[in-house]
């Protein structure tokens, strides 16, 4: 990985690879599926014929097409795995049929994703790999009913994951990462609107303009879209940080210490010690979601880094064996 100046430092190994790779072509065929609600997910498939498949969840406001995504499932294809990139409700092209969209602790829609590809293709083994919001999806759904996992699902990814959501929202609002809450509020807000248009007089708008944190946005809109009490009851009840002792299959979570989004609450050293399913590893830079990195193989470090682990877990492995 490079970490030599300046690279190494979390703003830049977060905005870098964000505004400047391209990330490799991928062969995607769409398939909708419909919820037990019946809304639809758009999944993009990338098959090569193998036995085993990933499925890949993006970030927050991001889609199976963003380049950290693309540069996953390249690098997973040519490593001998069939990938699937969940799209998030609202995120694939298309606005979703419902009032609600998608959260960081929605889990339901994930398990209708696994119950599907289970059924449709019967791969034997079954990975997770998800970037910041997917990541903790991903743990959320292994640690808090284990016993609903398929057996298929031998191991999970979980990069920059912001497993602690109330420390991950205050490190957000900080004004040094005013550029990266602008980001993401001009694309809520823009949600919030196509909403208020598809469901007139469900939102009130007034004001929208002036939300300026997640504190603000997710007190007024996320939580009760979603059925939570407020801002804080959403982040307390979807963190994956209070589950993350039950997880039973072989979990691999890759947080920069320089990740401008984390807080010290996100970096579950005491959970790891406790568990040994999980696997937790803090390089020094590598910012939200980036791990810059120039290896002669065109791999990014957190391609390396979940490929060594996936290609050696199955469903009898810990982490702590595969690292040891």
């Amino acid at each position: 990985m490079l970490t030599s100046f300046p690279f190494n430092n979390g703003h830049v190994q977060t905005i870098l690879p964000a505004l400047l790779r391209r990330g490799p072509a991928v062969g995607y065929a769409r398939e909708r599926i419909w919820t037990s609600d019946n809304d639809f997910l758009d999944l993009d498939w990338s098959r090569q014929g193998n036995s085993r498949v990933a499925v890949v969840l993006h970030g927050l406001e991001g889609s199976s097409t963003r380049a950290y995504v693309r540069g996953m499932v390249h690098a997973l294809n040519e490593h001998g795995w069939d990938c699937v990139a969940m799209n998030f409700r609202g995120c694939s092209g298309e606005p979703n049929q419902k009032l609600s969209m998608y959260h960081s602790g929605l889990t339901e829609d994930l398990d209708t994703v696994l119950r599907h590809v289970q059924s449709r293709e019967r791969y034997a083994g079954i990975a997770l790999v998800g970037f910041s919001m997917g990541a903790n999806q991903i743990l959320k759904y292994l640690g808090e009913a284990p016993d609903r996992v398929p057996e298929q699902v031998v191991g999970a990814c979980a990069i920059s994951v912001p497993c602690d959501l109330e420390g991950a929202a205050h490190a957000l609002a900080r004004p040094a990462n005013s550029m990266y809450m602008h980001y993401f509020l001009r694309s809520l807000r823009q949600k919030i609107r196509q909403k208020a248009a598809m469901f007139p007089g469900a939102l009130d708008t007034d004001g929208l303009d002036e939300v300026r944190t997640f504190a603000e946005f997710d007190d007024r809109y996320t939580a009760p879209m979603h059925g939570f009490a407020n801002a804080l009851d959403y982040w307390r009840k979807s963190s994956s940080l209070q589950v993350l002792g039950n997880i039973d299959r072989p979990s691999f979570v890759l947080n920069a210490a320089d990740d401008p989004f984390l807080s010290p609450g996100c970096f579950p050293f005491r959970d790891v010690e406790q568990n040994p399913f999980l696997h937790l590893e803090v390089p020094a830079t590598g910012g939200h979601c980036g791990f810059l990195s120039l290896s002669r193989n065109g791999l990014y470090f957190l391609e390396q880094r979940v490929l060594a682990f996936l290609d050696r877990v199955d469903s009898s492995s810990v982490p702590r064996e595969i690292y040891e």
